[in-house]
């Protein structure tokens, strides 16, 4: 029952009587007396709207009760501050904690344009140049393309590529491409906003390409392949494969868009993983236009990436919708310096992602051992860490449905929820995966860099 009790709503301090307290104009000092002021008429509302029996029993009591909650603010606040975290999940690309990694040399690369970079300037001539023109140029190598545009994320480049070549038109896709990815985004509502009309070919789980060419009319503008990056259709099932698509669409003199999603350059069936689109083979096969995402199987920053004919490209890059969907120079500098090692040969050596999914499951369990032993010498009370078997998957809307073999270190505990909580919410943050009752951090999507800020994490939360 909430408290409406005024002898104990009178006891509740007023804001400015708290804010004169001296812990709490230390926290003014620190951070401000306008967001400290928000915190005390937070906390006084919690405690105006708590059980009666919460409350202190005099009015020195509960003023130092406010300032104790007051002073617990900063944290919480914190605890909603992006900052680093080191990945325990297992989840390779974890979309929640930011998708790829970057490369050293990326983020060293934001680093030293973060202040000022020849964004739109020629340095040879001293005039202005095309934003992103090096970019692009780095895309065109690593794929094979004649033209590259880059923009925020890959729903942007859907909507660009639809708006621009088929606003109030007709696009055709298989009804099994129709997908939803996190936050709620459906493909069909990027149409809408296109302006495209959608025409669904096929059924959920069989689409044949004279499907295609029985719903080719007048009013068609283009054909569209999405990958199903987050999901995968199996058993009694048939698809048409881009090469088929591109050979009709060209004989109906129409561009064919094929939106692979994960941004793979790699063959990764060498390392156990099943197929994935390779760009440079969608394009080889005849796609028009392929886009793909540039956080996720590249490697590099969040955006969206558009490969493919010259003159479509041109198209879109005219569009007044793409200075809308246009990527900062940050993004820009980290996507250069990962194009750039995969242009050299590297990206297994050097780029998160790819590193992390070669990995073998001996590899994996090499460094857990290590670890484990280490960690059980450091502690106090010994046996603490253990070495467990688990499965981590790439996530991020790649390889769908695919785990790896990997090796976790089991943190036991009285509880497990509490000891997640402190892990998460100190510096670093740690995220772990709960099973079976304990922590189970996997060392696959641990980087080796922070191998000893995580074993001093785990110390400082078992002791």
């Amino acid at each position: 029952m909430k408290s409406q009790n005024p002898q104990y709503l009178r006891r509740l301090p007023a804001v400015e009587h708290v804010l004169k307290h001296d812990e709490v104009a230390a926290l003014c000092a620190l951070h401000g007396r306008t967001v400290v002021a928000g915190w005390v008429r937070e906390v006084l509302s919690e405690m105006r709207n708590g059980k009666s029996d919460d409350l202190a029993a005099d009015s020195s009591q509960m003023m130092s009760d406010v300032v104790r909650r007051v002073a617990l603010a900063p944290c919480r606040d914190a605890s909603q501050r992006m900052r680093r975290v080191i990945n325990g999940t297992g989840v390779v690309i974890h979309t929640n904690l930011g998708r790829a990694p970057l490369a050293p040399a990326a983020i060293q690369a934001i680093a030293a344009t973060a202040s000022g970079t020849n964004l739109e300037v020629d340095l040879l001539t001293g005039r202005r140049g095309r934003r992103g023109a090096a970019v692009e140029s780095l895309c065109r190598e690593t794929t094979g393309a004649e033209s590259a545009l880059v923009v925020n994320n890959c729903a942007a480049a859907t909507l660009l590529a639809l708006q621009t070549l088929a606003a109030g038109r007709r696009v055709i896709i298989s009804r099994g491409q129709l997908i939803e990815i996190g936050g709620s985004y459906r493909l069909p509502d990027v149409f809408r906003q296109a302006g495209v009309e959608l025409h669904e070919v096929g059924t959920t789980n069989r689409t044949r390409l004279a499907d295609y060419e029985m719903a080719i009319g007048p009013e068609t503008a283009a054909l569209l392949r999405v990958h199903p990056s987050n999901y995968r259709i199996t058993g009694f099932c048939e698809s048409v494969s881009i090469a088929e698509l591109a050979e009709l669409a060209k004989a109906r003199q129409l561009p064919v868009i094929d939106d692979i999603g994960s941004g793979c350059l790699y063959d990764l069936t060498r390392y156990g993983l099943p197929d994935e689109p390779i760009v440079a083979d969608s394009l080889r096969a005849g796609a028009d236009l392929v886009l793909f995402s540039g956080d996720k199987l590249l490697g590099g920053p969040q955006c969206g990436i558009i490969v493919g004919r010259s003159e479509l490209v041109e198209k879109l890059r005219t569009n007044p919708l793409a200075r809308a969907v246009r990527v900062d120079k940050l993004t820009l500098a980290a996507l250069q310096a990962t194009l750039e090692i995969h242009r050299a040969g590297r990206a297994f050596e050097e780029i998160p992602v790819l590193r992390q999914l070669a990995l073998t499951s001996d590899d994996v369990r090499r460094r857990a051992e290590q670890l484990v032993e280490r960690l059980n010498t450091q502690s106090r009370s010994p046996n603490l860490f253990s070495l467990q078997a688990v499965e981590s998957a790439p996530g991020g809307g790649a390889l769908a449905g695919q785990t790896v073999p990997s090796w976790a270190i089991a943190v036991l505990g009285p509880n497990p929820e509490q000891m997640a909580e402190r892990l998460r919410v100190g510096t670093p943050a740690v995220v772990t995966r709960l099973q079976d009752g304990c922590n189970l951090i996997d060392l696959r999507t641990v980087l080796v860099e922070d191998e000893d800020a995580l074993a001093g994490r785990l110390l400082e939360c078992v002791t």
